[in-house]
């Protein structure tokens, strides 16, 4: 009686199904009334969920067309009206095939499956070369050719550090071959490897000169934009690389190196353990200070830290900035260089550090997120050149 109850709740028709043929059970009733050796909680449970589940299987009334159907009719342990296997659609052309017991089955066409089925889930075609990532930049042949502006003169120590990012940059981004430059001398000198070039294709320029900076330099884009002017082939300057969320990515891991802050593998958040107050020391002017800045606050979100910007070649700057981190509880500080390597401020660092006794990290050297940025700077100022 229960079960009867519950088949009138849920919709489910009753145990018998009248047909020209006779009174012939519900296949659904059937196979529920088989639960009734169940203790009453459990036989309503389960009741409820097969009549549930079969319900949402089965068609509504006035609402068969392309969907599934279950025979109305007895078992397969030949009693009478039950089917041996689901017939054939495809030779009715997709019109209703007549089942057991009067019971008229609806015709599920290719098309209609077709359109039912979940779109399959396709892998993309990873890129070629080495651990090429989102800022990977697979560049034709003949493309334009990147090169790196590198200040100073090619004998000068941390030259080695622009040779191993234009090896970074053509082997993990562009594929094509990228140069380097430099601003002083005559040996590997910008100008030099400007007028080695050939133009490949009059609409396009020859090369794109993207200054190894981490934040503006007046003096550096200056020299840039004077050797692109007197080159013989055309060439555009591109943007530095800084200030940009990836070299606050690059000062944390060279903290992390240091000892003077730890990184997260997971999440590349920070816990800081060496030292609790940073102070970014940048090259240039208080117009390059201020676009550091941006950095700074990127870096103090990762660190979790107070983080003061000040300019490397000026002392005083760095003693207040230190002043100021300890007056706001920061028991030690640290100085985080914000160049590369090749700069002339390097050789302020040291002294900077021992002055306000702080100690300092190494310089960003050849990281790849400096050479993902040169990519993409390359990237911008060619977008930029073609749509003018």
């Amino acid at each position: 009686m229960r079960n009867a109850v519950i088949y009138s709740i849920m919709g489910v028709p009753p145990l018998t199904a009248p047909t020209p043929r006779g009174p012939v059970r519900n296949e659904i009733t059937a196979n529920l009334d088989k639960i009734v050796h169940f203790p009453l909680f459990l036989g309503v449970e389960c009741a409820i969920l097969c009549c549930f589940t079969l319900k949402l299987r089965s068609p509504s009334a006035g609402d068969t067309e392309g969907r599934s159907t279950i025979y109305t009719g007895s078992d397969r342990d030949g009693n009478e009206g039950a089917p041996d296997a689901p017939r054939s659609q495809s030779s009715q052309g997709g019109r209703p095939t007549p089942g057991p017991g009067g019971v008229t089955i609806p015709a599920v066409s290719s098309e209609s499956q077709a359109s039912e089925a979940l779109p399959s889930r396709r892998r993309r075609t990873p890129r070629g070369g080495r651990h090429r990532g989102d800022e990977s930049f697979l560049l034709p042949p003949g493309s334009p050719t990147l090169v790196l502006a590198v200040p100073g003169p090619a004998r000068r120590a941390g030259t080695e550090i622009a040779i191993e990012l234009a090896r970074l940059v053509e082997i993990e981004h562009t594929g094509q071959p990228a140069y380097v430059g430099h601003l002083e001398g005559n040996e590997a000198s910008l100008p030099a490897v400007l007028a080695a070039l050939r133009q490949e294709r009059p609409d396009e320029p020859a090369a794109v000169v993207v200054p190894l900076s981490t934040g503006p330099d007046p003096a550096l884009e200056g020299a840039v934009r004077d050797a692109v002017a007197a080159a013989p082939v055309h060439a555009v300057a591109a943007d530095p690389l800084g200030p940009h969320p990836l070299i606050a990515e690059a000062l944390h891991d060279r903290l992390a190196d240091a000892g003077l802050a730890r990184a997260d593998r997971i999440r590349m958040m920070t816990m800081v353990t060496g030292a609790s107050g940073f102070v970014v020391g940048t090259p240039g002017d208080a117009t390059a200070v201020r676009q550091a800045e941006v950095t700074s606050v990127l870096l103090a979100s990762r660190l979790a830290a107070p983080v003061f910007t000040a300019p490397l070649a000026d002392e005083a700057a760095i003693k207040a900035a230190a002043n100021q981190l300890r007056a706001s509880g920061a028991a030690s500080v640290a100085i985080a260089p914000h160049l590369i390597g090749p700069e002339p401020e390097w050789g302020h660092v040291a002294p900077a550090a021992a002055a306000i006794g702080a100690a300092h990290a190494a310089p960003l050297g050849a990281h790849p997120a400096l050479a993902r940025l040169a990519a993409l700077r390359y990237v911008e100022a060619l977008a930029t050149a073609l749509a003018d």
